[in-house]
This record gives C-alpha cells, sequence and structure tokens, in this order.
C-alpha cells in the first residue's frame, strides 16, 4: 500500500526517523511539484471517470476554441 502524507516541515523530520525505524516501511521524499502533480493527475482521473459515467458535462473542442 502507498500513502502520500502532508506533514508539517517542522514535525517531518521525527516522523520520517520514526518510520525509517520500521522494518517493513519504506520512505520516499518528494518535491512539492511532484505531489501537487501527483495530486493534479488524481483528479483528472477522477473527472474522467465521472465523464465516462455521464455524471460531468464536458466542452466541446470547438467551445474550448471559441474560448480562445
Amino acid at each position: 500500500m502507498r500513502v502520500l502524507l502532508d506533514i508539517k516541515d517542522n514535525k517531518a523530520m521525527h516522523l520520517m526517523e520514526v518510520l525509517k525505524g520500521l522494518s517493513y516501511v519504506k520512505t520516499q521524499t518528494i518535491s512539492n511539484e511532484k505531489a501537487l502533480l501527483m495530486e493534479e493527475i488524481k483528479e483528472a482521473v477522477e473527472n474522467l471517470t465521472l465523464a465516462r459515467q455521464g455524471k460531468l458535462k464536458l466542452k466541446s473542442a470547438r467551445d474550448l476554441y471559441n474560448e480562445l
């Protein structure tokens, strides 16, 4: 299982040390930019799923072009 945690900077190092002490936990630090990208991709996938289910109305390509 993978878990993404958002931790205050002043508490992160302590928690990382605790997690590293557990033999069954692997830790990897990622940048804020990568975490944001992951959240945006997750939201895009959720929107795609809703669109395929017909629960989210999408704009046509013509409407998107007209907005430019």
